[in-house]
């Protein structure tokens, strides 16, 4: 984690400081179930930066992938080839997932509302909808089997939203909302802004979220990126 005594990165953008505080996020984890997209990008940015021993997890039953780039999918042959072994998904599900073996899991959402409860199915109305979305998939399962759930969305009033218009997964097990702007946590069953990003104000975060949101007492900063981090984050993504 970027700290005292390293050097701060300059001209980096929102996303990519993003997506560099869920990777700090997995210091010192244990394993992670990991969603396409910047999910991705941030765990692959942990295990190369802060935790090397992270095993990471994919849906199509890839454990202990290593990739060297970011995947396409969770079906990209890369995961398969470099994994330290491949089960099926219903064994994924049953004998992973399901018992708790997944210590975290990373997931992203079209809509986030005030309990960290997501929609991934369906914008609009289920029956006539505006945008039908990706769906499910197992996220409902992973939310509850594991014990952290870390949630990574661009924060705006489209995503962050007073009702979502379907409900794909609960927030139960979520500890963490990271979005371009901060940090949220789930406090009295609600989520509340605990950390601010560099240069955003609570007042940017506030217009950015579909209803009145709960502020911490002590709001907290993220350090600024680390170059390091940063320098291994662009080579990541370039490969």
């Amino acid at each position: 984690m970027s700290g005292a005594g390293e050097t701060p990165a300059v001209g980096y953008d929102t996303g990519e400081l993003q997506t560099i505080v869920a990777a700090r996020s997995l210091a010192g984890k244990r394993s992670c179930f990991i969603g396409v997209g910047r999910p991705s990008t941030a765990a692959l940015l942990a295990r190369m930066v802060h935790n090397p021993e992270l095993v990471l997890v994919y849906e199509s039953g890839t454990i202990g992938a290593k990739p060297y780039r970011v995947p396409l999918s969770i079906g990209d042959g890369e995961l398969a080839q470099t994994a330290d072994f491949v089960v099926s998904v219903p064994e994924m599900f049953n004998y992973w997932i399901g018992p708790g073996q997944v210590q975290v899991a990373f997931l992203g959402a079209a809509q986030v509302d005030r309990h960290a409860n997501l929609n991934s199915t369906v914008i609009g109305d289920y029956a006539h909808p505006k945008t039908r979305l990706p769906g499910a998939g197992g996220a409902p399962e992973i939310a509850t089997g594991c014990a952290e759930v870390v949630v990574i969305a661009p924060h705006g009033k489209r995503t962050f939203v007073e009702q979502l218009d379907f409900m794909t997964t609960r927030g139960d097990h979520t500890t963490l909302v990271i979005t371009d702007l901060g940090v949220l946590e789930p406090r009295g069953g609600e989520l509340t802004l605990t950390t601010l990003h560099p240069r955003v104000t609570v007042e940017q975060v506030q217009e950015a979220t579909g209803w009145e949101l709960k502020i911490a007492e002590q709001l907290g900063t993220s350090p600024e990126p680390a170059e390091h981090e940063l320098s291994a984050l662009r080579e990541l993504v370039s490969r």
